[in-house]
This record gives structure tokens, sequence and C-alpha cells, in this order.
């Protein structure tokens, strides 16, 4: 029965499998240039051609000459030997400078490469501002102002988020005169001094501790016009209390609303937030204290971010009591405050309040997710309510959004655990019929428990299950640059459709395996 599905598959697999040296990679990929569409694609700037080829095919292609980019200290010879003419355009280019940000000049080697190789090809702003970026992040300074000079000479503006993202990176790098000599000669660039690259400079300011600079640097925004906004508050904000200036930040605040520039958010959530970044999490807590006893409650994000910290401290109580009483005074929760909250409680053993905030969520119109109620499903685990456990995550599959791998697997675990090794044996049948393939520690744990318990049988028919599934995917990974999802999804579904046939005794009949997404032989 194996056989005859396998040979299928071996076939076209293992003459995959032949390709061993990259002279013959690069023979195989070039059979993919006969089927391109010339300028059919609208990511593309001029001169550059689209694609027809499958999708599974093209990014296979882009993965290798990426790690062609990254590794290969001779990459133009080798990348001339893939040919791959045809199919060298703006978003290839594109979606390999965006795979290799960590790697500067190999970047700028295959961008040169690209431009020189192939006429047909006229990078586009989108490529130039990807490769700006990989040159500022890997602090390749001089290389990076050469490709600015290129930029220029092809009268290509740089904009100003551009210009935000280098001067942010010569801030922490500590080049501070770099960076305002950049600010000040955007002029030059025909680049405006948006509120965007005030920001980058203050942050730049900030970074090295430069706060009469960045105050002065305010008041030069003010003067021309800019109208600060949230981000800008933030950073100075950020840097004060990170400074242990927490008085200054809440006079700078002060002295922005006597001018009118009051915040978008108030001023006592940005003070919380600084003091969250800075690391004084009780000074944090201390406001918020004084906050609700006020009245008063903080925004949803800034509660989020003060929760999360405050469990990560262990004091899970003082967070539960914190949110219920924000709550009671008028916080809005949102599904990650609902997450961080349920978590936490269901670590402490507050299972009935996590069930009351979980409840709540849904009746707020939020359709609980798997990471949101696995928290409350390990709970019941580890005091040993299984029915429980079973019932509410029966409950959960009907209300809430479809189970994933990791919650199956954390499923068959705390079963296995718990000695519930039928029940775990059942959740490992209900993975597949998800396409959802279990890991091979969860068959261990599964097999070993159903013989300790005396049930050989169906631990029989589980390794044999296993040892199809290993064969499977050894056959398909034998080649994987050219191992696709639909191929994978197609061997899932096969191999699935005959384990049924091999469990009810019924005789497999020849059928014709489909590379069709949409339909498949057995689904109908």
């Amino acid at each position: 029965m194996f056989s005859m599905f396998a040979r299928i598959f071996l076939q076209r697999t293992l003459y995959s499998a032949t390709f061993t040296n990259n002279t013959n990679i690069f023979r195989c990929l070039k059979t993919i240039a006969p089927s391109i569409d010339q300028c059919s694609n609208p990511f593309s700037g001029k001169g550059s051609c689209g694609r027809s080829v499958p999708n599974d095919d093209y990014f296979a292609t882009i993965h290798h000459v990426s790690n062609i980019v990254r590794r290969d200290i001779y990459l133009e010879r080798t990348l001339n030997k893939m040919h791959i003419s045809s199919i060298v355009n703006s978003e290839l280019v594109y979606r390999v400078l965006r795979s290799c940000c960590q790697h500067g000049i190999e970047s700028f080697r295959f961008f040169n490469w690209a431009r020189t190789q192939h006429p047909q090809y006229d990078p586009t702003t989108v490529e130039f501002e990807e490769l700006l970026k990989t040159l500022a992040r890997t602090a390749h300074w001089e290389t990076m102002w050469k490709v600015v000079q290129q930029m220029k000479a092809q009268n290509i503006p740089i904009s100003p988020s551009i210009v935000s993202f280098i001067i942010e990176h010569y801030g922490k790098r500590g080049l501070i005169d770099q960076a305002v000599e950049l600010f000040n000669r955007l002029k030059n660039f025909d680049c405006p001094q948006t509120t965007e690259v005030y920001n980058a400079m203050l942050f730049a300011l900030c970074e090295v501790k430069n706060f009469q600079g960045a105050y002065a640097l305010i008041r030069r925004m003010i003067r021309k016009g800019t109208v600060p906004d949230k981000q800008t508050y933030s950073i100075l904000v950020n840097g004060w209390c990170s400074a242990g200036k927490m008085r200054e930040a809440q006079e700078f605040l002060e002295e922005m609303s006597r001018k009118g520039f009051n915040p978008p958010v108030r001023g006592r959530d940005l003070l919380i937030d600084g003091l969250l970044s800075a690391g004084y999490l009780e000074s944090a807590k201390g406001l918020v204290r004084k906050m609700t006893k006020e009245g008063f409650v903080p925004d949803v994000g800034t509660f989020n971010s003060l929760a999360e910290a405050i469990c990560k401290t262990g004091e899970i109580d003082f967070c539960i009591d914190l949110f219920n009483d924000v709550c009671r005074s008028g916080l809005c929760p949102d599904i990650e405050t609902y997450k961080i909250v349920i978590t936490a409680a269901s670590k402490v053993g507050r299972i009935d309040e996590a069930f009351q905030i979980l409840h709540r969520s849904i009746e707020a119109g939020h359709r609980p997710f798997p990471s949101l109620y696995a928290p409350i499903l390990k709970a019941f685990f580890r005091r040993g309510q299984f029915d429980d456990a079973f019932s509410f995550f029966s409950d959960m599959k009907l209300k809430g959004h479809p189970p994933n791998r990791p919650l199956y697997t954390m499923l068959i675990k705390m079963c296995s655990r718990g000695g519930r090794f039928v029940e775990a044996s059942n959740y490992l049948v209900e993975m597949t019929e998800l396409n959802l393939l279990p890991m091979s520690r969860s068959f261990d744990m599964v097999t070993d428990g159903l013989k300790n318990c005396g049930k050989h049988d169906l631990a029989k028919r589980i390794e044999h299950w296993r040892y199809l599934s290993n064969r499977l995917k050894a056959v398909r990974m034998i080649c994987p640059l050219f191992d696709t999802t639909r191929w994978v999804r197609n061997l899932e579904r096969s191999y699935f459709k005959m384990w049924n046939l091999y469990c009810s005794g019924q005789h497999p009949q020849p059928f014709k395996v489909t590379e069709n997404d949409s339909g498949f032989a057995f689904d109908h």
C-alpha cells in the first residue's frame, strides 16, 4: 500500500535529488526564465519585468539567491552561473536586499551586480532606500554616502523616513556630530525637515544625554511652525526619565501645555511609559495608584505596558487587583489587556477570575484565540481537572478561533503527564484532520504511555502511523530547494486518506495525485 503511494512521489523527488552540485542547481533554476511575462508586474519600475512563475518556485529562487549573497565570498561569479537574467527585476532585487538586511557590503555588491550585469534592470526608489537602510544599520557610512550620491545623480529624492532612519542610527552609534550635519544639510537633498525628522534628531540627542540640545531643538521646531506629535513628547519624556530627571519631564509637559501644545495623550501616561522604559517600576505603580484614587485611568496601551512589567516581576495578585480597579474606574480593555491578565490569573490558580475575564472579553465582542484560553486549559490540567479541561476545550472550539499546533502539543503533553493517553492519541488524530503535523516527542509520549498502560494494539497503530509519516517527510525533504507548499499539503492529505483506509480494513484503489489546492481526489 505504501509502495504504491510512495512510488508516485519518489520518482519526482529523487529526480530533483540528482541535482547535487551548484552547477546543476543553476541549470534547473534556468528553466524558470522562459515563463516570464515582460513588464507585467506593477511592483517593478521602469525597465523591469514581471513574473508568471509559480510563487513557490519564485520564492525558492529568492531564498537561494539570498543565501548566496550572505555566504558566498565570490557571489558575483556564482550569481552569473545561475543564468537568471530574465527574472532580475525591481521586485526580486528588493526582496533579496530585504532578506540580507544584516549584511551591508554583501547587499551593496549584489545591488551593483544587478545594475551592471542586467541592462534591462533600472533600480527604483524602493531598492535604493532598502539598501540605504541596510548600510546604515550595519554602520557602513562611507558606502552609504556613495549610494546617496548615485541617487542624487539620477534625480531620485531621499524621503524624510530614510533620513530619520539614518539619523537615529547615527544616534545609536553615538555619532551625534554626523547626525547634526545631516540634519542641517537636508536642503541639499531637497528633503523637508518634517516632524518625523525632528523626532529622529531628538532621539539622537537623547541617546547621548544632550537634553539641553534636545530642548533647544524643540524650541526651534515650534518657531519653524512644525507641530509636535505624540512621538515628540515620548522621546523627551523617556530620555529624561531614563536619566532620573522626573521633575524636568513634568516641567517640560507643563510648559508645552502653557504654550498651547498639548500632547495627543495625557502627560501622566507619557510619564508612566517613560518610567517603565527607564526601569522605574515602583514609581510607575505609585503614579497609577495616585491616578486611580483621583478617579482617572491610564491609557489602555500604557496599562498594558505596566501590567506586563508587573507580571514579569511576579506580582501577579497586584496586577489582577489593579486591573479590576481600573476597569471599575472606566478603563476599556483591548484584546492584549485580556491576554495579559488571563495569563496572570491562570498562573496563580485564580481560574474563576480568569473565566470571568475571558467571558467579559467575549461579551465585549472579542473572539477568543488559542493563546488567550490556553493558560486556563493549562491551569485546569495542573489542578487535575481533566474533564473540566476537555469540556472547556470543546466549548472554545465552537466559540473561538480554530486550535493551532502549539495548543494541541500542549494538550497532548498535559494528557500524557496525567496518564490520559487515550485522549492524547485522540488529539493526535484530531491534529492530523486539521492538517497540523504532530511533533516527534508527542508520538513518543503517547506510544510509551499506551504501552505502559497495556494498550499495545493502539500503540502499534500510532507507531505505524509515525513510521509512514517519517517516510513521507524523508521523501519530500530530499531536495528542500524545490519542496513547495502545495506538495507538502498534498502529501499530508494523501497520507491521511490512506491511513483512514488502513484503519477501516479497506483495500486502497489506485488514484491520481494532483497538485491542486482547491480539489483533491478523495476530498469529494
